[in-house]
């Protein structure tokens, strides 16, 4: 589990096709030192499994599934990742509870400044808008946010000036393609529902 706070910008250090799966190489700020292999990190919102390690990178192995349904297929040598480690019990939930299992891939409709914050509008792929409310939560990029306005299958965020500098959400702009996770309660709220 995580919180949707990024603790690092990471960079993709190396991708290569191996006989198993894809294969990145994450250089990291991290103390790769404490990070066992078999951990779960959170990749721009994606949950990955630690293979391998050394000092400032650590390497996972990316399935078929999560290419196709996440942005990671589109991955190059030198692209910056927001990071963060799995939550321990007794730390701080200074985000919402976040699986790291995308539910889709959004795009970027607009940017704008609005006082030292940017206002991020997003289209979100059918039926997953059903999921997203105003005032609740989402993950973008694996960052927690919550969402201010929901027209249709559009939803705005407001990004303060902390979130644009220290994730990758400081690169958005319109066309960019983004991993959203829908709060988890509202996808089991709505799988109640359904089955009900």
């Amino acid at each position: 589990m995580f919180t949707g706070i990024v603790t690092d910008v990471g960079r993709v250090r190396s991708v290569r096709e191996t006989n198993r799966d894809r294969r990145f190489e994450i250089e990291t700020a991290f103390d790769t030192a404490s990070i066992d292999i078999g951990a779960s990190v959170a990749h721009a919102g994606c949950c990955l499994t630690v293979v391998e390690k050394g000092p400032g990178w650590f390497a996972v192995e990316v399935s078929g599934e999560t290419l196709s349904r996440t942005t990671l297929g589109e991955w190059t040598k030198g692209r910056p990742v927001n990071l963060e480690r799995a939550a321990r019990v007794g730390d701080e939930l200074g985000g919402h509870i976040v699986s790291g299992h995308v539910d889709g891939v959004g795009e970027v409709v607009s940017v704008e400044s609005e006082g030292g914050s940017h206002r991020v509008k997003v289209r979100v792929p059918r039926p997953l808008h059903r999921y997203i409310a105003e005032k609740g939560s989402i993950a973008v990029e694996g960052v927690s946010l919550t969402v201010n306005e929901v027209e249709d299958d559009v939803f705005g965020v407001n990004l303060i000036p902390h979130t644009w500098e220290v994730t990758t959400l400081g690169t958005l702009k319109p066309g960019s393609r983004v991993n959203l996770e829908i709060d988890m309660l509202a996808r089991y709220l709505a799988r109640w529902r359904e089955t009900a």
